[in-house]
């Protein structure tokens, strides 16, 4: 059973912005040959190149936009005459036209008392444009657009397939890569963790070194520089905001429809926290893991550019 166009819906899944199908078909008369393919692109834009059959466009315009949300995609028709419709066809106005000359030329011809030879048939088919190679001009261009809108509907679905066969696997990378950013979170809360101590033998030996020799302190100020030297080296929030942007990217993985743009902003989201997080480090081992969680996140990054 063929299907239709109404008949197709987005799937529930990643789909990639890149895709190619052509096709060929013959009927009525006519052999053509389509193509279409997609590039990626921040929006969505459509360019046709197709013969003049009247409704074609807007029908091929609807079809494509009911499919692809995002992405450059070209759609190009060629159209030919198939061998079988080349006969040979008479032009009536032109054979009308014909005869009146030479009735003109021999009633012009006998006033002048010259005597024209007969002009036969195989004389007026001869004469240029009554008898001309080729098919006739389609009168109805109907049938022959309802034709090609049924043959781009399963070139459609096939250039579709194409864009959610490498969606599943853009899918798998970026899985791969949210999980491998998962870890190395998980590993930068354990680094965090283990430098508790060293961080409050600093703290102590800051406020030891501001209290010393001083004669009178401000209890207020010194809570006040205590707790900016406490939040510069709490990397919690950071690593709190990771798991959630974890989350929501796992989410973003499944979701229906068009995602790309939600994936765009989440990363950058996980590029702002990876910078902070390596900015108020002040560990070597929390500092790698940091360094690590932006390669990661760029990778991410690189795939996300290609998904719709």
């Amino acid at each position: 059973m063929v299907k239709t166009m109404d008949d197709i819906r987005p799937p529930h899944e990643t789909v990639s912005m890149t895709g190619f199908a052509a096709r060929r078909g013959s009927g009525l008369g006519h052999d053509w040959s389509w193509d279409i393919r997609a590039v990626n692109g921040k929006g969505f834009d459509l360019r046709l190149r197709l013969p003049e059959i009247e409704g074609l466009e807007p029908a091929l315009r609807k079809a494509v936009a009911g499919r692809v949300a995002r992405g450059n995609v070209s759609v190009s028709l060629r159209l030919t005459r198939s061998a079988e419709a080349e006969t040979l066809h008479l032009d009536p106005h032109l054979l009308d036209a014909a005869i009146t000359a030479i009735e003109t030329a021999q009633e012009a011809a006998r006033k002048r008392g010259l005597d024209l030879a007969p002009v036969t048939a195989s004389d007026l088919v001869t004469m240029r444009g009554v008898i001309e190679h080729g098919a006739p001009p389609v009168e109805d261009p109907a049938p022959l657009r309802e034709a090609l809108l049924a043959d781009f509907t399963a070139l459609l679905e096939a250039f579709c397939e194409m864009r959610r066969v490498e969606g599943q696997g853009l899918g798998a990378v970026i899985a791969a890569q949210i999980d491998r950013i998962a870890a190395l979170v998980a590993e930068a809360e354990s680094a965090a963790e283990a430098r508790r101590p060293e961080t409050a033998r600093t703290v102590r030996e800051a406020l030891a070194r501001v209290m010393e020799g001083a004669a009178e302190i401000d209890e207020a100020r010194l809570l006040q520089e205590l707790a900016v030297i406490a939040m510069r080296n709490d990397v919690t929030e950071e690593i709190d905001r990771l798991r959630v942007h974890v989350s929501a990217a796992r989410t973003l993985l499944v979701e229906p429809g068009a995602v790309g743009r939600k994936f765009e902003f989440l990363a950058q989201e996980f590029v702002r926290e990876a910078n902070t997080l390596c900015s108020k480090s002040n560990d070597a081992a929390l500092t790698q893991i940091g360094l690590a969680l932006k390669h990661v996140i760029d990778q991410m990054r690189e795939q996300i550019q290609n998904v719709e």
